[in-house]
């Protein structure tokens, strides 16, 4: 957990298989703990071909009843398909936008939002901006992809800051 909000959670992610990643992760984290999710992510990333959403788009019966049977991953039956419907979906993001990156980077105008929290009670489960990236993911057919999802994953994607003024990340990230 350390390492992950030292190197990694809430910088800005342009790359579009690293923002695949996040999202089919934070799907898989729906009602659990984070922590849980993190300490299988290399479980994760093997089961689910290193998060290629080509490949994940054309998993069949097969591979789905190997991922249900993988204990190393959280065998949920439906973020399961979640997964496999959500890797198509993102592949018609792509083919419409050029880069996954363009279209989910426009709900908060193509920067991060830098919030300046003082406790961790001050952070938010979801916002005006998650709502609409939920709403428009969902018109677009994906998947486990709820306002607090969506908050999530904006959260580990860099598009909003939300580590606290105190933290040293927090000067890092935002260059203050």
């Amino acid at each position: 957990m350390i390492k992950y909000h030292d190197k990694e959670w809430g910088a800005p992610v342009h790359d579009d298989r690293l923002l695949f990643e996040y999202m089919i992760l934070d799907a898989f984290q729906a009602g659990l703990s984070w922590r849980t999710v993190l300490y299988k992510r290399e479980n994760f990333r093997k089961a689910f071909d290193n998060f290629d959403p080509r490949r994940i788009a054309k998993y069949g019966k097969t591979k789905y009843q190997n991922l249900l049977g993988d204990s190393g991953i959280i065998r949920n039956r439906a973020k399961i398909n979640a997964a496999i419907t959500n890797a198509e979906k993102f592949l018609e993001v792509q083919r419409e936008f050029g880069f996954f990156d363009k279209y989910i980077w426009q709900f908060v105008g193509e920067k991060p939002i830098i919030n300046k929290f003082k406790k961790l009670s001050d952070i938010p489960a979801k916002t005006r901006q998650s709502d609409e990236m939920s709403r428009d993911l969902a018109k677009r057919g994906f998947k486990f992809a709820g306002s607090t999802i969506c908050y999530a994953f904006m959260q580990a994607a860099g598009m909003v800051s939300d580590h606290l003024r105190s933290c040293f990340r927090y000067r890092e990230l935002t260059k203050v």
